[in-house]
C-alpha cells in the first residue's frame, strides 16, 4: 500500500481571549436590584408595571454615573421580557434569559433605539425618528426609544418632537436621560414622567465597591475603600473608575488596594496632617503652619485639596457642636479631635474659619501662583482669627464709639459731667492673663499664652517673657492689643534672653505626673499593683479631672 500524505494545512489558531472591560461597564447594573440607592424611584416604577399604567414618555436627570442610561436599559427590558418560556409580560424584574432581555443588555435589539442626542440634535435627525414612530415594533412588545444627553438637542428639534412626544402610537415608548434639566424645555417636561436619580450615599458606594473587589478576586483596605467612595461625589460609574485605576497602581507582586496608596494616587492630603495643620491655625503657628503646608506641597498635595480639607474639617467640627451624628467611617482620632474642637470653639469663630477658607479657596482657584495663595490665605486665616467677632465689635462700638486702625474698638471722651468709671483690675498672674485674653473672645492668643509664655517678670502693666524656646513673631504685638482691649490699660511687653519660669502648660504636666505619682505611691494602689503584675492604672490622671 502506497504511502499516503495529507496536506491537513495550518493548525487552528486559538480563539482570541476576551477583551478586557473596564470595571464600570463590567458591573452596570443588570437588575432594579442591582441599581444602588434608587430605592423610590424602583418602587414607583414596580407600581406602575403592577398596575399596568406606564406613561409613554419618562425623563431621567441627575448627576453624572447614577444610572440614567442604566435604568432606561432597564425599563426597556422589563417592559420587552417575555420571560425563560416565552409566555410572560411586562414586569419590574426581567428574567434576563430571554432574547429581548439579551439583546437589549446586549445593545442589539431592533426595537430599542439609542440616539445620543449629542449628535443628533437637529431637525432633520427628529424628523427621522418621527416618521420611524409610526410603524409597529419588529419583534418587542414595544418599541423604544432611548435619548442621551436630551438638553443637546436645539429649539427647533425639540418643537419638532412635541407633537410626537404628547401623543405617540400605543406600541412607543420614550426614555430621555440628561444630567442638566433646567436645559430642557418646560412644554418637553410638561410631557414626561419626570425621575430625579439621587446621588449615591458614600456608605453605599463603599459597600458595592467592596463586592467587586471580592468579585475580581483582589483585597481593598475599608480606608481605601471609603476615599474611593467620597472621591466620586455620588457617582458609581466614578467610583468604579477611580476603583479600576487604584487596583491596576497596586501592582502585580499583591498587597491590594491600600489607603496611602490611593490618597497618593488621588493627591489627597493626609487626614492626620490636616488635623495637625488646622490646630497650628488655631494656636497662631504662623512659621509652623507655613512649614506644615510647604510638606503637603511637597508631596504633591494640590494647595486647593489642602483648603479643601481644612474646610471639612470645620464643617465637621461645626455638625459635631451642632450635635448631628457622627461618621463612623471616620477614624476614632479623628471623631475624637472633631469633639474636642467642638467643645472648645464658638460658633462665630468656625462660621468665620469657614468663610476665610472659602475665600481662600477661591482665589486660589483662579490664583498665578497657587501655593503663594496658599500660604497668604493661612497667614489671613491666622490673624484674623485675632480680631474681635462683629457681635464683640458692637457691643464695644455701643461702648464706647469709634475703632481704631487695628480694628478695635476704642472709647470716646465721656463728658466732663459723666462719673469716671472705675478701671477693672489688672490681671498678675499667667492663669488670670489667661482667662482675660479667653474672656474676650482671643481664644486662639489664649491657647498660644498657656503653651509658649515663660515670665521674667509681671508686674502690670508690664510683661517681660523670656525668648529661650522662640515665641510667634507676632506674639508680642497681638498680646499688648489684646490686654489693651480687655483692661483699658497700656500694656508693655517686652522679650529677654533670660530663662524665665515653666509656662501654664509645663506647670499642668509637672502636677499631672506628680499626682499620677502620689497616686500610685498610696498604699491600696500601691499593694493592688503588687498583687496583680502587668495590670494598668487607668481613670483621671490629674486633679483637674476630679473637679
Amino acid at each position: 500500500m502506497d504511502d499516503m500524505s495529507f496536506d491537513l494545512g495550518e493548525p487552528p489558531a486559538p480563539p482570541p481571549a476576551e477583551a478586557y472591560r473596564v470595571l464600570a461597564r463590567k458591573y452596570r447594573p443588570q437588575s432594579f436590584d442591582a441599581l444602588i440607592g434608587q430605592d423610590a424611584m424602583v418602587q414607583t416604577l414596580g407600581n406602575a408595571v403592577r398596575r399596568d399604567r406606564l406613561a409613554h414618555a419618562f425623563l431621567l436627570t441627575g448627576v453624572r454615573g447614577v444610572g440614567k442610561t442604566s435604568t432606561a436599559r432597564l425599563i426597556a427590558k422589563a417592559l420587552n421580557c417575555i420571560g425563560p418560556d416565552g409566555q410572560g409580560g411586562a414586569t419590574i424584574d426581567p428574567c434576563g434569559v430571554c432574547e429581548p432581555c439579551r439583546a437589549i443588555a446586549e445593545g442589539r435589539h431592533i426595537d430599542v433605539i439609542e440616539i445620543d442626542a449629542a449628535s443628533n440634535n437637529g431637525v432633520d435627525s427628529v424628523r427621522e425618528m418621527t416618521e420611524a414612530v409610526r410603524y409597529a415594533a419588529v419583534s418587542a412588545r414595544y418599541k423604544i426609544y432611548i435619548i442621551d444627553e436630551v438638553h443637546m438637542m436645539s429649539k427647533p428639534a425639540f418643537n419638532a418632537l412635541l407633537k410626537t412626544l404628547e401623543e405617540p402610537p400605543a406600541h412607543v415608548k420614550f426614555l430621555m436621560a440628561t444630567t442638566e434639566v433646567d436645559k430642557v424645555p418646560i412644554t418637553v417636561l410638561s410631557r414626561c414622567q419626570r425621575f430625579d436619580l439621587r446621588r449615591i450615599p458614600a456608605e453605599k458606594l463603599a459597600a458595592h465597591f467592596a463586592h467587586v473587589v471580592k468579585a475580581e478576586g483582589f483585597e481593598a483596605e475599608p480606608e481605601a475603600l471609603a476615599l474611593i467612595a467620597r472621591a466620586a461625589e455620588g457617582s458609581a460609574r466614578d467610583g468604579l473608575s477611580i476603583l479600576d485605576q487604584a487596583i491596576a497602581h497596586a501592582g502585580i507582586e499583591g498587597g491590594g488596594v491600600r489607603a496611602d496608596a490611593v490618597r497618593e494616587m488621588l493627591g489627597l492630603s493626609d487626614r492626620g496632617a490636616m488635623r495637625a495643620l488646622f490646630a497650628l491655625l488655631l494656636a497662631g503657628e504662623s512659621a509652623e503652619a507655613l512649614a506644615a503646608l510647604r510638606r503637603q506641597y511637597d508631596l504633591g498635595v494640590d494647595p486647593q485639596a489642602v483648603l479643601r480639607a481644612l474646610m471639612e474639617t470645620t464643617h465637621g467640627i461645626t455638625l459635631a457642636k451642632v450635635g448631628t451624628a457622627t461618621d463612623m467611617a471616620q477614624p476614632v482620632e479623628e471623631r475624637e479631635a472633631l469633639a474636642e474642637w467642638a467643645s472648645r470653639l464658638s460658633f462665630p469663630v468656625l462660621h468665620r474659619l469657614w468663610q476665610l477658607l472659602l475665600k481662600g479657596h477661591e482665589e486660589v482657584g483662579r490664583a498665578a501662583m497657587p501655593i503663594e495663595a496658599c500660604e497668604m490665605a493661612l497667614l489671613r486665616v491666622i490673624h484674623a482669627s485675632q480680631l474681635p467677632d462683629p457681635g464683640e465689635l458692637a457691643r464695644q462700638i455701643r461702648e464706647g464709639g469709634g475703632a481704631d486702625d487695628a480694628g478695635q474698638a476704642k472709647s470716646a471722651p465721656a463728658p466732663a459731667s459723666a462719673p469716671v468709671a472705675e478701671a477693672p483690675a489688672l490681671p498678675t498672674t499667667l492663669e488670670a492673663i489667661r482667662d482675660t485674653l479667653a474672656g474676650t473672645g482671643r481664644h486662639a492668643l489664649s491657647e498660644a499664652w498657656r503653651n509658649h509664655a515663660r515670665p521674667v517678670r509681671i508686674a502690670p502693666p508690664e510683661l517681660e517673657l523670656s525668648n529661650a524656646r522662640p515665641l510667634p513673631s507676632d506674639f508680642a504685638r497681638e498680646l499688648m492689643d489684646a490686654l489693651k482691649q480687655a483692661t483699658g490699660a497700656r500694656w508693655r511687653v517686652t522679650i529677654s534672653d533670660a530663662p524665665g519660669a515653666a509656662s501654664l502648660r509645663e506647670v499642668e504636666l509637672a502636677d499631672d505626673e506628680a499626682f499620677e505619682r502620689s497616686v500610685r505611691e498610696s498604699p491600696i494602689v500601691a499593694a493592688t499593683l503588687a498583687a496583680f503584675p502587668g495590670s494598668e492604672l487607668v481613670g483621671p490622671k490629674n486633679r483637674r479631672s476630679l473637679a
